[in-house]
């Protein structure tokens, strides 16, 4: 896959575009007005001198001197520095010429090709004009044509060598903006790169670092308190993983050392038959302990994985429960408690491990009712969702307990006479099975006893 383009070189070739197009704009609009200003003004002069040659034609007799006509179209020239002019009768016949110019080798374009009044360029093999054309009327009411010329050359010069040092300092500009813009977005990355060496230097011991939001621009404030959150959530996943180190070391050498004790009694001496039976029962039991809290580990790193797959099917949950009841009736007379059930839901799930999350939240809360006292199971179905509610009276947990209920390995004060599930894994089970229907729970307590509410999807 190939690697991504820098963001320096992105926000640097992204610059250096828009500075492109805003300079290259400029320069065109520069260049066109400068165009069109010598334009204007030749075309300025032009119509002046028109104007003039018209309004002395418009008194022409035929009785009219010429020579002093002549003169005074002279006079007009020399006025207007580089112009010249030609006119001509109907006929053709040359009334004034400007001299150093034969303007009749202008072609001279029908009507329908250029409007009366049309400026024309022109070039006599050696030099540049604008040219207007025009048909007067004099007042003895013969037609004159009259060419005006103006060169233009100094113009095309002073343009020229203005176009070449204008896009000259467009082109300057463009690299120049480019260069300030790659300074512009190095500085301005020089937070993020901060930021960057910062997490660099994070490591399992200095999960407690934190960046401060307050101190990178506010682009960046998100990033910071979004990195902020990760560490959080790291340093809460790593104290949890070593606690669950610490804790599953701690829950598996306790029987181990039983075992290696009594193992050490046994063959401290010689014993009879029944003796060493007995030992190996004791030592059964811790077998089997040991073998039910690996079972637990193993299930619930198999769903942190999504390894457990579940098996789908219909569920009459108040046919589970009974058949539950008939299963602690026993254990809960001994420690006089009764089990009431009320109401009725229909589930789609996995049977296997919905009861095993059930028969963990019963026998917990067999353990912890008082004699003669119920534990209750309430169910409840609407359209959008199933409720299971299990109660059992007895002492209020505080809340610090209720916050870390459902961790893995966490045992209350309580908790630590409990037998069976012993290790602290039954609610971490729990909590991994409903959530894997996508269902959640929660724990709470008053004087009135502790309450597990499962929400399931309906």
């Amino acid at each position: 896959m190939k690697r991504p383009t820098s963001l320096t070189l992105r926000l640097t070739l992204m610059f250096s575009a828009v500075a492109t197009v805003v300079l290259l704009t400029f320069g065109l609009i520069i260049e066109r007005s400068l165009d069109k200003h010598f334009e204007s003004e030749d075309i300025k002069e032009l119509e002046m001198i028109a104007q003039v040659v018209e309004q002395s034609l418009s008194t022409l007799e035929y009785n009219h001197d010429l020579a002093q006509l002549k003169q005074r179209f002279d006079d007009l020239v020399v006025g207007h520095h580089g112009s010249k002019l030609r006119i001509s009768d109907a006929a053709g016949k040359l009334l004034y010429s400007s001299p150093g110019l034969d303007l009749s080798r202008v072609p001279q374009p029908s009507a329908e090709q250029l409007p009366q009044g049309a400026i024309q360029h022109w070039n006599d093999g050696k030099y540049n004009y604008r040219i207007l054309i025009r048909q007067i009327t004099g007042n003895n009411g013969a037609s004159y044509t009259v060419i005006t010329a103006v060169a233009i050359d100094f113009h095309l010069r002073f343009l020229n060598t203005f176009h070449r040092t204008l896009w000259l300092m467009v082109l300057g500009g463009i690299i120049v903006m480019g260069i300030m813009g790659w300074m512009a977005v190095r500085h301005g990355h020089r937070p993020l790169h901060n930021m960057v060496d910062k997490i660099g230097r994070i490591n399992a011991s200095e999960l407690n670092t934190r960046l401060a939001p307050e101190a990178v621009p506010a682009e960046l404030t998100d990033l910071a308190e979004s990195f902020n959150e990760l560490l959080q959530r790291m340093e809460q996943a790593f104290s949890r993983l070593s606690n669950f180190s610490a804790d599953i070391a701690h829950e598996l050498r306790t029987p181990v050392t039983n075992l290696m004790t009594q193992t050490q009694v046994a063959l401290s001496q010689a014993r009879s038959v029944e003796e060493y039976q007995e030992i190996l029962y004791s030592n059964m039991e811790e077998y089997e302990r040991m073998a039910q809290m690996i079972g637990n580990m193993l299930f619930l790193a198999k769903a942190d994985n999504e390894l457990n797959p579940l098996h789908m099917e219909h569920i009459d949950l108040e046919s589970e429960l009974h058949n539950l009841f008939d299963y602690y009736e026993a254990w809960a007379e001994g420690e006089h408690v009764s089990l009431k059930q009320e109401g009725t839901a229909q589930f789609q799930g996995d049977r296997l491990m919905l009861r095993r999350a059930l028969s963990n939240l019963l026998s917990n809360a067999i353990h912890y009712t008082p004699e003669n006292q119920s534990v209750t199971v309430r169910l409840s179905q609407t359209d959008q969702s199933i409720t299971i509610v299990v109660q059992n009276p007895g002492a209020p947990l505080p809340a610090e307990h209720l916050s870390r209920i459902f961790d893995r390995f966490y045992r209350t004060d309580f908790s630590r006479k409990r037998s069976g599930e012993g290790a602290g894994l039954g609610l971490a089970i729990v909590k991994t099975i409903v959530e894997s229907h996508g269902g959640k729970i929660v724990a709470t307590s008053g004087q009135s006893g502790t309450r597990f509410i499962i929400t399931l999807p309906g």
